[in-house]
């Protein structure tokens, strides 16, 4: 599932007219970049969340058919759901197996390998380095690949993450944020994660997009 439904206000004016997942880096939409790797790992279905002019990611994504992969989408209110409602509004669309999220508004060259979760794990998260603008982290990568939420030498959660429909359980829809299930599930040691040592940004601001851009302009990414 790519989350696309956000306002982007951050972003503005850019995403007055434009999705943010649609702001382009190096001639290419954000959002394609992932479409992209994501079908190259194998994915065959795929699920986008819109809300804020959700119209032109549809226009723009299609079916799906020329990345190879079948594309459904979960249309949301305007002012979306946050992170945690908008998942549990597409968890009939999502089925009943693991599955990827990653956000619409980061860039990544993570190749999404496949994972195995054990049972007692309700999701794996993608951890990154501290940026600039997250220097104090989110949680702490213990020795036994589980992650915990203490003091400590902290990564912070990249957006990318692999999650069993049951980390849901319990929740009844509407607009509510996925950070308090990942804690709780995390505080009973349910949640495992990994250093990801790649590229990797979250384009938040126009500042940061443009610095993106400018970054892979010059490189072969």
């Amino acid at each position: 599932m790519i989350l696309a439904a956000g306002r982007g206000e951050r972003m503005r004016p850019l995403t007055d007219k434009t999705p943010k997942p649609l702001l382009q880096v190096a001639g290419k939409p954000l959002i394609q970049y992932h479409v992209e790797a994501l079908a190259k790992a194998g994915i065959q279905n795929l699920v986008v969340n819109h809300a804020h002019l959700g119209e032109q990611i549809i226009d723009f994504l299609g079916t799906g058919e020329r990345w190879g992969l079948s594309i459904a989408y979960s249309a949301e209110p305007l002012g979306a759901l946050e992170t945690g409602g908008g998942i549990f509004q597409a968890l009939p669309l999502l089925g009943s197996e693991p599955f990827w999220v990653v956000n619409g508004d980061v860039w990544t060259n993570y190749t999404f390998d496949p994972i195995v979760l054990s049972t007692e794990t309700l999701a794996h998260l993608v951890m990154v380095d501290n940026p600039v603008q997250h220097p104090a982290g989110d949680f702490v990568l213990g020795s036994d690949g589980r992650l915990i939420d203490d003091e400590g030498d902290r990564f912070t959660y990249s957006g990318i993450g692999l999650y069993r429909p049951e980390l849901f359980t319990g929740c009844s829809g509407g607009v509510f944020p996925l950070a308090p299930l990942l804690r709780e599930a995390i505080a009973q040691g349910m949640v495992t994660g990994e250093h990801f040592t790649g590229r990797w940004s979250d384009v938040g601001t126009p500042q940061r997009l443009s610095a993106l851009d400018e970054v892979l302009r010059g490189s072969d990414a």
